[in-house]
């Protein structure tokens, strides 16, 4: 099993309900605000954290998942850039991103990040390797595909927000 990585593994575990509990001390949805306070969360989340009245403790395999996080090196997505296009038909439309990953290992996908009646935003993840290597940096083209409707699409990578549609 892979080093748990911020945005998959750790972000999820923190409820609507623990964020609005601590935001006077610290946003846990924001990774350097929880990696710059990971000793004092992870202090709390072993003893009082949540509270009964708050949805209660963390089973022990989430404290433990956040501990492995914090001695894994703090691991986090990177904003990925491409090139992006959008072909529709009458049944599908595709989003696809192409370009080449930063280095070799890396590996990518595109993701829905926010959606409403109007827009539809993927992001474009890049997930670093644990371990760098001397191969070659590999392209990529990643696909994603959903039945046409009348809103809006952008993406969301390194360089920004783009509107396709």
């Amino acid at each position: 099993m892979g080093a748990p990585v911020f945005e998959l593994h750790i972000r999820p575990l923190f409820r609507a309900i623990d964020r609005d509990h601590m935001t006077f001390a610290v946003d846990l949805w924001d990774y350097d605000a929880v990696k710059g306070n990971a000793n004092e969360i992870l202090a709390r989340l072993e003893t009082d954290m949540p509270p009964e009245d708050s949805g209660g403790p963390w089973p022990t395999e989430c404290v433990e998942l956040f501990r492995r996080w914090t001695k894994t090196g703090f691991r986090r997505l990177e904003l990925g850039t491409g090139d992006c296009a959008v072909r529709a038909t009458a049944t599908v439309i595709t989003l696809t991103a192409t370009g080449t990953f930063p280095a070799a290992g890396y590996r990518g996908w595109l993701d829905i990040e926010s959606e409403t009646n109007t827009a539809k935003t993927y992001v474009l993840w890049f997930e670093p390797p644990e371990a760098p290597t001397d191969e070659p940096a590999e392209t990529f083209s990643l696909r994603e595909r959903y039945r046409p409707d009348n809103r809006s699409l952008f993406v969301h990578d390194a360089t920004g927000v783009k509107q396709l549609i």
